[in-house]
């Protein structure tokens, strides 16, 4: 049988998780947001439109590979299984 502090602990953890949750939804809006207004900002400068979509495409070194990797695994690890 679980003791308090067991049940304690797993709500704790699953807290944690939808914080972080959260706060990656929201991230997700902000950058989403963001690029919105960068493409909209931009709609009549094709060179500049190019440059945004480079840069998208780049994406796949550095940092931004490594973080999109790491969000990529955490997803399959905690999707079910259909």
């Amino acid at each position: 049988m679980a003791t308090v502090a067991d049940v304690q602990a797993a709500v704790d953890a699953l807290v944690a998780q939808v914080t972080t949750n959260t706060d990656a939804e929201a991230s997700a809006v902000v950058v989403l947001g963001q690029l919105g207004a960068l493409v909209a900002a931009n709609k009549n400068d094709p060179v500049a439109l190019q440059n945004i979509a480079d840069a998208l495409q780049n994406r796949g070194t550095g940092p931004l590979k490594t973080s999109g990797d790491a969000l990529a695994a955490a997803i399959v690890a905690s999707t079910p299984a259909a």
